[in-house]
């Protein structure tokens, strides 16, 4: 895994204090505004014991009320006792009616009745996707019960590295954190009060004991977030960012590659095209003329 994050340049992320709170401020008001215009109740969210989900769960029970956030807790098998219970603690720090399900029987129904069918190999990147999938589908049954949207935790360095599962944790009704880089995360989750043991812990997917998205990604986030920055928000290019950040370009064409290698998660599915009206999009919206205060999804 390569490190070396302090010899680099400081990209322009938003760590100090006024920025921070701007950020939470832009939050928390985009939160309000796409609830009252889906004519929710509220959200749901996943809560992991993470520094991403509680971040987001903060910020939603700021925005809305705790009252209108509801949290699922759904450790599988990586999920230890201590994520576990630093999720129940955070949530109810927040005040938020949280249930805890645990994965693991509908996952070893997966691998008895699904996996064999398909593939025998349990140990497949599919079985993981498939728990992140189990996740999103008990996040949306409890959105559609309660009228509520599903708030997405992913940040925008697992975006770009397509460092999620598609219809999994990519899923969403919003995404809160998507503009925002590990490294703000973790500055506007301590900024919050977020408590510090949940902000300095390794982020892990929790699909197997021990893992680690860093492990899994082969550098260190505040490390990625600099390649990322410089190659996609500055738009250097693989050789330019080698040179600004005094790094192997095989290093920065890795990361390159597997971005525009995971642009499919970004995107909606591709459609062919017709001769339609709407500028070539496949969907005319219609703008909103009714209330939708009482809508429901």
């Amino acid at each position: 895994m390569i490190s070396a994050v302090d010899r680099l340049p400081t990209a322009s992320f938003t760590t100090d204090e006024a920025g921070l709170r701007s950020h939470a401020e832009h939050i928390e008001t985009f939160i309000v505004e796409t609830v009252g215009e889906a004519g929710a109740d509220g959200v749901v969210v996943g809560m992991s014991g993470g520094v991403d989900s509680t971040l987001t769960a903060t910020l939603a029970a700021e925005a809305l009320g705790p009252d209108r956030v509801t949290a699922l807790v759904l450790p599988s098998l990586g999920s230890g006792d201590r994520h576990i219970e630093d999720a129940e603690a955070a949530a109810a720090d927040l005040g938020l009616d949280a249930t805890t399900i645990g994965l693991r029987p509908l996952v070893d129904m997966f691998e008895d009745v699904v996996a064999p069918r398909v593939g025998d190999d349990t140990d497949d990147p599919a079985l993981d996707n498939a728990t992140a999938r189990l996740r999103m589908t008990c996040l949306y049954y409890a959105a559609n019960h309660l009228g509520r949207l599903v708030v997405g935790t992913s940040n925008r360095t697992e975006l770009l590295c397509g460092y999620c599962t598609k219809h999994g944790d990519a899923a969403a009704d919003l995404r809160p954190l998507a503009g925002l880089y590990k490294t703000e995360v973790r500055a506007l989750a301590s900024q919050v009060g977020v408590p510090s043991n949940i902000v300095r812990k390794p982020s892990t997917a929790d699909f197997r004991p021990g893992q680690t998205d860093e492990a899994d990604l082969g550098a260190p986030y505040g490390l990625l977030d600099i390649i990322l920055h410089e190659l996609v928000d500055e738009n250097l290019g693989v050789e330019g960012t080698a040179d600004e950040l005094g790094l192997d370009p095989e290093t920065i064409a890795s990361y390159a590659d597997r971005h525009l290698d995971s642009r499919h998660k970004r995107r909606q599915p591709p459609s062919p095209s017709f001769d339609r009206p709407g500028e070539g999009e496949l969907f005319h919206e219609l703008e909103h003329t009714t209330d939708r205060s009482e809508t429901r999804r």
